[in-house]
């Protein structure tokens, strides 16, 4: 795993992450996960929710999602890159911008980030979205009373989750909460 100093990390404050999609011949884009924003340490490595201690992906094995480890801590492989793809998975974000914390982003880029999810949803096509962070769904959308679980709703055609952030900033959910709460929407998806 890399190390990195505190100004290397800051040096990819604003960095872009690519969306990890299925392309041309693959499966059907059938879960999109989508989270907040690009942290610093993931835009370093160029892979979603890459920070060591991340949740993400040990709850995606926790609930069956995927059935071997991703050490995303480093960064994709080019092989767990086309194992998601023919899963039918896809990840993006809101907002695309990297920052130390997604508390730096401010109501207007949520919003926007809103906008443009809808249109990359409507490009894409998923059969469910799950948002990875109430708060942040709220902000985007304007929905102050929303809570986690499935929307009633649909988010441009598709199922709408709303899951909880894997952060470990988000301490009182657990692996395995995390790994019921996508499970739900991957059942929803026809991934489990």
């Amino acid at each position: 795993m890399p190390r990195f100093t505190r100004a290397e990390l800051e040096s990819y404050r604003d960095a872009e992450v690519p969306d990890l999609l299925p392309g041309p011949g693959d499966p059907r884009l059938r879960l999109l996960f989508v989270g907040i924003n690009p942290g610093l340490w993931t835009a370093a490595v160029q892979t979603h929710f890459a920070r060591p201690g991340n949740r993400f992906y040990p709850a995606l094995l926790a609930a069956g999602i995927i059935d071997r480890p991703v050490d995303a801590g480093a960064g994709m492989t080019d092989d767990d890159r086309d194992y998601f793809r023919a899963r039918g998975l896809g990840i993006t974000n809101v907002v695309r911008r990297a920052t130390a914390r997604a508390d730096e982003l401010t109501a207007e880029e949520l919003r926007e980030g809103g906008r443009q999810l809808v249109e990359r949803i409507e490009r894409t096509t998923p059969t469910v979205v799950a948002i990875l962070g109430v708060t942040a769904y709220r902000a985007a959308f304007s929905v102050p009373r929303a809570t986690v679980g499935r929307q009633a709703e649909p988010l441009a055609g598709a199922e709408l989750w709303v899951v909880p952030n894997p952060s470990g900033l988000n301490a009182h959910d657990t692996v395995q909460s995390l790994a019921s709460a996508y499970g739900e929407a991957a059942r929803a998806a026809g991934v489990l």
